[in-house]
């Protein structure tokens, strides 16, 4: 388990820094090698989590998809400097519930 929760978050960490560095080159005027390094870096995004067990594609980004919020807010806060409300941190617990669910119930 512990290698599946590592590429969840280093591939949360590579699209969530990718699109980052993409936002500021076209959204704040930062030089073209932010972008083309942003890109790269999806890139690598797109391939991480081939690398998990899971042989279900739609449940591995499905679950990702939760992972994604709370980093998301994590990084907001922590790099944008917008402190998470509390109904960040509700939504955020929901869906690792959720994440939770989907990945490790018990399936016939």
């Amino acid at each position: 388990m512990s290698s599946t929760i590592f590429l969840f978050l280093l591939a949360g960490l590579a699209e969530i820094g990718g699109g980052y560095l993409v936002w500021l080159w076209l959204r704040e005027a930062k030089p073209v090698w932010y972008g083309l390094v942003g890109g790269l870096i999806l890139v690598l995004y797109g391939i991480i989590p081939t690398l998990q067990k899971f042989p279900s594609f739609g449940r591995v980004y499905a679950a990702y998809g939760g992972v994604f919020i709370i980093l998301s807010v994590l990084w907001g806060w922590g790099i944008d400097r917008k402190p998470p409300d509390i109904y960040d941190w509700i939504g955020a617990i929901i869906c690792m519930i959720g994440v939770s669910v989907m990945l490790w119930a018990p399936r016939h």
